[in-house]
């Protein structure tokens, strides 16, 4: 190489300092409709002093990407307002919720209850691994206060609730579940799985009276089914130092594109769970008219389980509707069924703008009696119109009966 080729090679590099130097920063004044996204790992602090006394976990300044920035800050703080608490904290998904207030607020020796009718994974991880741990659990009938009050012991620590049931949504008196909590086992939290309320139907804290909830920020908050994201919601600050910290230690983060996704779509979201509130309750008394199916659950049908205790509390209801098929029907019929769908889509979640279909047996989701004998179908009404969606489930009806 010349000399002349050496002085061009360091000239090259000494730009690429330039380019990383750059003393031009942007005002700060920037005023638009969505929030700016900000990335980052690593983080500058002014001077040591400044990188020695920052403190994330109030939101007073940042360290490090992982224990978040502007964008991430601005999602939580939207959350805990929409649900009605004071501290949100974001992690990947609405199971890693689960797994983090498990993790955060249990020890070996402690005893953790869960209704039978609850979220399937959430379950298998207190049954699987939480036991792994020394930490023992149990299920309760969510429907019956009285079950949860025999199923309590000395060592129960935490309590989870979920607001309808998974799958079947049988809607609990959850504030008399609360007081059975405080008044048998004083000592233990409560939990709600808010994902179906989404922080719109009814309000967690101030009429349930639960200590925290977790949401499932895939569904209604994103409302595209292509965000994954979950969030803990609580008021207590004590619960803030335990939870914030475990999440810290875990190294539970996630992608601020996510975030800025869902900060996108949350203005409206109170719109789209609406519109898909209306469409679940026409619906499902449309469902109520077709003799192939032996029961119709919503919380919102006068003969759903727990429709009193939805009624007294809410003020909407998701757009989940199930039905359980006729006994007359075999499992694989209720398959074909589903196989011969063409607006409802096959797929897990719910909450986006394409409607849903998928089977359960609730023998094989229940550990407990359950009244349901046949093969249950849950749709999840997206945003397509309803008089298409009664047409798709009429033609693959009769498509069955022949």
């Amino acid at each position: 190489m010349t000399d002349r080729q050496d002085d061009t090679a360091d000239d090259v590099t000494r730009r690429a300092t330039g380019l990383i130097h750059h003393p031009y920063q942007p005002p700060t004044a920037f005023a638009a409709p969505m929030a700016g996204v900000f990335k980052a790992s690593t983080v500058y602090f002014e001077n040591t002093a400044a990188m020695r006394s920052s403190r994330w976990i109030d939101k007073s300044a940042y360290t490090y990407g992982l224990h978040g920035t502007p964008t991430t800050f601005l999602l939580e703080e939207r959350l805990a307002t929409l649900e009605g608490g004071t501290h949100a904290l974001l992690v990947p998904s609405g199971l890693a919720a689960i797994t983090l207030v498990d993790i955060a607020l249990l020890k070996a020796g402690d005893h953790v209850l869960l209704p039978d009718n609850g979220y399937g994974p959430g379950t298998r991880f207190a049954r699987e691994d939480l036991a792994r741990w020394g930490i023992t659990m149990g299920l309760y009938d969510a429907m019956d206060p009285a079950s949860l009050a025999a199923a309590i012991t000395p060592a129960t620590r935490l309590v989870w609730t979920e607001a309808p049931g998974s799958v079947t949504l049988e809607f609990p008196d959850l504030p008399a579940l609360v007081r059975t909590v405080r008044e048998h086992a004083p000592q233990a939290r409560v939990a709600l799985d808010n994902t179906w309320g989404a922080g719109l139907a009814f309000d967690a804290f101030a009429d349930a009276g639960v200590d925290l909830t977790i949401h499932a920020l895939t569904k209604y908050p994103s409302g595209g089914g292509d965000v994954l994201m979950g969030s803990v919601v609580y008021r207590d600050a004590g619960l803030h130092a335990k939870l914030a910290w475990a999440r810290a230690r875990l190294g539970l983060g996630v992608g601020v594109n996510d975030v800025e996704a869902i900060l996108r779509s949350l203005p409206s979201m109170p719109l789209r769970y609406a519109a898909q509130d209306a469409a679940g309750r026409a619906f499902a008394q449309w469902c109520q008219s077709r003799a192939e199916f032996k029961r119709v659950l919503h919380p919102a049908l006068a003969d759903s389980p727990g429709h009193a205790h939805w009624q007294a509390l809410c003020r909407a209801a998701a757009g989940l509707v199930t039905v359980e098929f006729d006994e007359r029907y075999s499992p694989a019929q209720v398959d074909a069924f589903v196989d011969a769908l063409q607006r409802f889509k096959i797929g897990w979640s719910w909450g986006g703008p394409v409607s849903l279909a998928v089977p359960y047996q609730a023998a094989e989701m229940r550990s407990l009696p359950t009244p349901y004998t046949g093969t249950l179908v849950r749709f999840c009404l997206g945003l397509e119109a309803l008089d298409d969606l009664t047409a798709d489930v009429a033609q693959a009806l009769a498509a069955l009966g022949r």
